[in-house]
């Protein structure tokens, strides 16, 4: 039996509630292949749209309503986790169900402390939110402290942090569900970012990239293997080309050369790479796979994906 920490990608969850039942009943059915094998799982999962949704949601509704608050962004993000892990953790009880397996499921609203000396504070570039015009801009700059940044010529957006995660908050918790046996969902959107101050965790607001919180998970929680499920069924060199490859399996050393030569585009497979390589860097008992949702269970058993090793 291995521990294995799942890092759900965004194209598994619907951009609405009603589409995301649907999608998640579909995206639990490999996770469970998983647990029917024998495994221990923690799932973790993105939130892009769903707390742009909610954030938009308090924007749109503050400029109508005097009543209604503009929400702070971690408290949007606490939202998104509890929503996504309700529909998550419905689906897997059914699937269970389904499949005979008798094991409980459980959801853990996670905070995730960042350092506050991080260079993402430096320079904010995570955009959410609404579009707005440039007058419009200025005006939140100047009554919000907000960083409003020009979009793809669509109108500026309010753009945030984006620092690597440091230690999760609720880690006791975690390992506590994980020694009676039970799925744990955690580090949901890559967890609600926060400042340690003294006794107080305080929230602020940034996004954490999900991939990056999951390979803190599979870390502090000592997982085995940290599965990366997204569009693609492999890491691709020279992707989309004529002369694409697909790679099945690579050591560290070898993918760090590729990240040096710029195969990875940023906003897409580089930061599941570079996540993947900061779990099994140093540590030759541990292994990480890229892989698509629906091989999640074949890329385990080295049949699929593109497993990452010493």
């Amino acid at each position: 039996m291995k521990k294995i920490v799942v890092a759900l990608g965004g194209n598994a969850l619907g951009n609405n509630p009603e589409e995301q039942v649907i999608q998640v009943a579909h995206a639990v059915k490999p996770i469970v292949e998983l647990i029917k094998n024998g495994h221990q799982v923690l799932l973790a999962h993105g939130n892009g749209p769903q707390v742009g949704m909610i954030n938009l949601a308090f924007e749109v509704a503050s400029k109508t309503s005097s009543v209604t608050p503009l929400m702070p962004f971690p408290e949007c993000g606490a939202m998104s986790q509890g929503y996504i892990g309700y529909h998550l953790q419905n689906a897997l009880q059914t699937e269970l169900r389904n499949q005979g397996i008798t094991k409980s499921v459980a959801t853990v609203i996670t905070q995730v402390e960042v350092d506050p000396s991080d260079p993402a504070f430096e320079n904010p570039s995570k955009p959410i939110g609404s579009f707005y015009t440039h007058e419009e801009a200025l005006i939140l700059e100047k009554e919000k402290g907000y960083v409003m940044k020009e979009d793809a010529s669509r109108g500026y957006r309010r753009v945030v942090p984006s620092p690597k995660p440091v230690k999760i908050v609720e880690l006791d918790i975690i390992d506590s569900l994980i020694k009676e046996n039970h799925v744990v969902i955690t580090v949901g959107g890559g967890g609600i970012p926060v400042i340690k101050n003294k006794n107080q965790y305080l929230g602020v607001a940034a996004v954490i990239d999900k991939d990056f919180a999951s390979a803190t998970l599979a870390d502090q929680t000592h997982a085995d293997l940290l599965i990366i499920l997204t569009a693609v069924d492999q890491i691709k060199l020279n992707y989309k080309q004529p002369n694409e490859i697909s790679i099945s399996s690579i050591s560290v050393n070898e993918l760090e050369e590729y990240v040096k030569e710029g195969h990875f585009l940023k906003g897409s497979m580089l930061p599941k790479v570079e996540a993947a390589l900061s779990f099994v860097k140093g540590n030759e008992k541990r292994e990480a796979i890229i892989a698509s949702l629906e091989e999640a269970w074949l890329a385990v058993e080295g049949k699929a994906g593109t497993r990452i090793h010493q």
